[in-house]
């Protein structure tokens, strides 16, 4: 997309909103696909927690993508959007039995992460055929919350307590038929994921029925100017290679899967918001936009840097500006960033804004969640409407006056 298209979508639709540019959505799918064609049976479950509008579902369900679920909710929207429920993998983390149950009766692949929800589930259910998610014990990933392969992380069960995991499956004749594994986000050392894909291995051992192995995701993509990325080409060329000797060792062709969230919708989003007001004070130049951690929350959340440009007049002379947001109390985009000269009214955009953005926006300070447009085939497609008033009251009930007068 060009910032022409980018600036008359903000002037078609309103600021603050979110555009997601469907060629590079397919482009990535397809990148991703290709770095793995040695491998017969490959499989890609998108990630919906990066961004779960229906629209994207079901353009990632054309391109023949299967989608990872963490909520029954999220699986809920699944099959809205059309996904076969085979199409879905569950894969839930310290939910309750009763919501694994319902999922169960969905029809949808079920992967369990905790010992005494194995035992429960397998005594109930032993023909149902479910995954077991692993912990590598393997530190990787961008940044402490994003890392959850590691020793004292919540996720999976334990490497060291697979002679566990083998009697509970042994004492309830349940169905094991795939294993899991997801180190964390923003991976840089493909070493580390092929060092973590061979515990996998050593762990599929236990199991004689398996059908796929699933190595999670965590890619990471540039988030500026040459910045470094996940070399995808080489862990397709080295992790294909070593699956299929290992089909060959386990005397059966299994399924590959990979559940990419951020890696296929990052980089297709930017988020728009028009500039309030150019302040200045003794020491900064602040930038005040129509828009806050309430819409866009990964930068105070996480430290992420988001490339933001001044798409009203790119070419204008740079200066330093601190990016911030109108939300009631420290609420910062960007510190001392170069941008070109900015002038109250003018649009910034925010380049890699497709995952963890929208999906993470909130109500607070009662301010609206902003629209999202689908850009696909040279035109702009409303996927979300703005809010509106009547949405911050909806499920709200109000009192009597009988009940609040003093």
């Amino acid at each position: 997309m060009q910032s022409k298209d980018l600036v008359q979508l903000a002037e078609q639709f309103g600021s603050p909103i979110y555009v997601y540019d469907a060629e590079k959505i397919q482009s990535q799918y397809n990148r991703l696909s290709k770095a793995f064609s040695k491998v017969n049976k490959l499989r890609i479950n998108y990630a919906m927690k990066a961004l779960s509008n229906v629209a994207i579902l079901q353009l990632l369900k054309e391109m023949g993508s299967g989608l990872d679920t963490v909520s029954i909710q999220e699986v809920m929207l699944g099959l809205h959007a059309g996904y076969e429920p085979e199409k879905i993998f569950y894969t839930p983390n310290g939910v309750s039995l009763e919501e694994i149950e319902e999922v169960n009766a969905m029809g949808v692949q079920i992967n369990i992460d905790n010992l005494s929800i194995l035992e429960q589930f397998g005594t109930k259910y032993p023909h149902v055929p479910v995954c077991i998610r692993i912990n590598p014990h393997v530190m990787a990933g961008g940044n402490a919350n994003i890392s959850v392969g590691h020793i004292d992380s919540k996720f999976g069960i334990s490497v060291h307590q697979l002679p566990h995991l083998v009697r509970i499956v042994e004492n309830t004749k349940m169905n094991i038929v795939g294993i899991h594994m997801h180190t964390g986000s923003d991976i840089l050392d493909i070493e580390v994921f092929l060092y973590a894909a061979e515990i996998l291995f050593d762990a599929a051992k236990n199991f004689k029925n398996l059908e796929f192995l699933d190595f999670g995701s965590g890619f990471k993509v540039p988030y500026k100017k040459d910045d470094i990325e996940t070399d995808i080409e080489e862990l397709g060329k080295k992790l294909s290679k070593r699956f299929n000797a290992f089909c060959v060792e386990y005397g059966k062709e299994l399924t590959l899967i990979f559940e990419p969230g951020k890696f296929l919708v990052s980089e297709a989003g930017f988020f728009l918001a028009k500039v309030n007001v150019v302040k200045q004070t003794t020491s900064t130049v602040f930038a005040g936009i129509d828009s806050g951690f309430n819409h866009l929350i990964r930068p105070m959340f996480y430290g992420s840097q988001h490339h933001i440009e001044n798409i009203s007049h790119p070419k204008g002379k740079e200066r330093f500006y601190s990016v911030v947001g109108y939300i009631c109390e420290t609420d910062t985009f960007a510190n001392n960033r170069r941008i070109s000269e900015i002038k109250e009214g003018d649009i910034l955009c925010f380049r890699n804004a497709g995952a963890y953005c929208f999906s993470m926006a909130s109500n607070y300070n009662s301010r609206y969640k902003p629209a999202e447009v689908l850009w696909i085939k040279g035109e702009g497609h409303l996927i979300r409407a703005h809010e509106t008033f009547e949405d911050l009251l909806k499920n709200q009930i109000a009192l009597p006056l009988a009940v609040t007068a003093v």
